[in-house]
């Protein structure tokens, strides 16, 4: 190829990359292409969240489950608890399922990790208005923990790892109320 069939390809590739780079810019400047704005409207300030309903034999779930959500409303601080006839909204929900199953064996099918999976069903209500904001059949949380000590990380219970699972469902819904996703 000489230079005079080059000279053109150069410039033509280069006017495209500065097109492309002109196109991208507004998407490159606004960040990762996202925002996080709230879903709840404006005249939305208060929650109530009664205590879920268990449909589980697992005794004490549903208290720990609404007891965290709670916990993490208040963190979160968009919203306000209230009492039911106060609230502007309401956040209802059941626990569906909470299973602990072996998750990791060794050799010899000795149980080395177990997995936690917890499963509810919730209702975002706004009751200024009575329709619903979000609702979800099965949202399905879970998290693994070993009960053998690996690698410098020490052997977890199952407490532990309920306390996880609750944990991380509670900010599921906050994020999920609050951020819509």
């Amino acid at each position: 190829m000489d230079s005079t069939t080059r000279r053109p390809r150069v410039k033509c590739c280069r006017l495209l990359l500065q097109l492309g780079l002109v196109a991208l810019a507004p998407w490159m400047m606004s960040g990762c292409g996202y925002t996080l704005s709230s879903v709840v409207p404006g005249y939305i300030k208060t929650i109530a969240i009664p205590v879920f309903q268990n449909s589980t034999v697992e005794f004490g779930i549903a208290e720990d489950v609404t007891s965290a959500i709670q916990t993490a409303f208040q963190g979160n601080g968009r919203l306000t608890a209230a009492g039911e006839k106060q609230a502007d909204s309401v956040l209802r929900g059941t626990v569906l399922a909470y299973r602990n199953q072996v998750f990791g064996y060794t050799q010899q099918e000795r149980a080395t990790s177990y997995e936690v999976v917890l499963t509810v069903r919730v209702l975002y209500r706004d009751l200024v208005k009575s329709r619903d904001i979000w609702k979800e059949d099965a949202l399905t949380v879970r998290t693994t923990y070993n009960v053998v000590a690996q690698g410098g990380v020490p052997a977890r219970t199952e407490t532990d790892a309920r306390a996880e699972v609750v944990r991380k469902l509670a900010d599921q819904i906050v994020s999920r109320t609050v951020q819509g996703w």
